[in-house]
């Protein structure tokens, strides 16, 4: 029998191997929901064991985001390995609304925290920025003359018109978007749609925001949440991938023609949206290109500064291999 003092990692004493180099984000997995399972570290594999004591290994490492539905635990050594490999962990709730997320992928960076800040706290910086994801947004640029809060009340009309012309195309009764993160039952399913297709982009989002070394409550269309820039991320790529999904498949339930549960379906099929679109590559370019829009330069990190967590450095193997 093996020592397990040998499957130490001697730099923090955790169990295991010392994990290899963390995949870049464009070369992982997008999110796996997990659900009625206690998740712990066995031999340095991350493991689910259901109830029937039936174990089944996820390569934690290989994947952005993993959802923690209801009914799920997790160690503490299953935290730690999953922080250590830069994937983030969300705990969610039946509706997929977000609770608590813990294990930053790469963490924040001062010298780019400082960026960020100046680029919110300046008022013409951060019009520049806005302006910036509204053309990224809407592909067209932003009407000149208006201010960071008319631009938000442009943003809400297209949205909203955009919903409306979705609804229709997909045969969808739909009023307005509404929800209760504290009561999902009271919510119709276009809305319940909405909010599961919403939650998994905002995980991708958070998670590209924190390995970029950014803070996610620093916002810049969106302010005064924990998740402000989260929000801002995910809105660029919001109605390009998650929102048609989610009304698509609810119009499928409105016709009876799903055979699955309405937000399960949606979660499945915003995977697929996501590969579709190549998010996870265009996550954090479009982070930089977004904020570049301020025009000002980066400081100069400190010389003691530690590396980002996600590098493109040459790899010892085909695209995809850690090492």
């Amino acid at each position: 029998m093996s020592d397990p003092a040998a499957r130490r990692d001697p730099r923090d004493g955790m169990p295991g191997l010392a994990p290899p180099r963390p995949l870049p984000l464009k070369d992982r997995s997008s999110i796996i929901f997990i659900e009625y399972g206690q998740i712990d570290v066995i031999d340095g594999a991350f493991v689910v064991i259901d109830a029937n004591g039936v174990r089944t290994q996820i390569p934690v490492g290989g994947f952005v985001c993993l959802m923690l539905e209801p009914g799920t635990r997790l160690s503490h050594a299953a935290a730690a390995l999953a922080a250590r490999a830069g994937t983030l962990i969300v705990f969610v709730g039946e509706a997929g609304v977000r609770l608590y997320s813990t294990g930053q992928p790469g963490g924040a960076r001062a010298d780019r925290l400082l960026y960020q800040a100046r680029l919110a706290l300046d008022d013409e910086l951060r019009l520049n920025v806005v302006r910036k994801m509204f053309e990224m947004r809407f592909k067209e640029s932003a009407p000149d003359r208006r201010s960071v809060e008319q631009l938000r009340g442009v943003e809400g009309a297209r949205v909203k018109r955009i919903y409306e012309l979705l609804a229709h195309q997909h045969g969808v009764n739909w009023r307005r978007r509404d929800y209760d993160p504290s009561n999902w039952d009271v919510s119709d399913v276009p809305n319940r749609c909405v909010s599961a297709a919403t939650a998994c982009l905002h995980g991708l989002a958070e998670a590209a925001v924190l390995a970029a070394g950014y803070a996610p409550a620093i916002g810049f269309l969106h302010t005064g949440k924990p998740l402000s820039f989260v929000y801002d991320v995910a809105d660029l790529f919001k109605f390009e991938t998650v929102v048609p999904v989610a009304f698509e498949i609810a119009g499928k339930a409105a016709k009876g023609r799903l055979h699955d549960e309405p937000t399960r379906a949606v979660r499945r099929a915003c995977r697929d949206s996501f590969r579709r679109a190549n998010l996870l590559e265009r996550l954090i370019p479009a982070i930089e290109e977004a904020l570049a829009a301020g025009g000002i330069d980066k400081p100069a990190p400190p010389e003691d500064a530690v590396g980002p967590a996600f590098t493109d450095g040459e790899q010892s193997g085909d695209a995809g291999h850690r090492g």
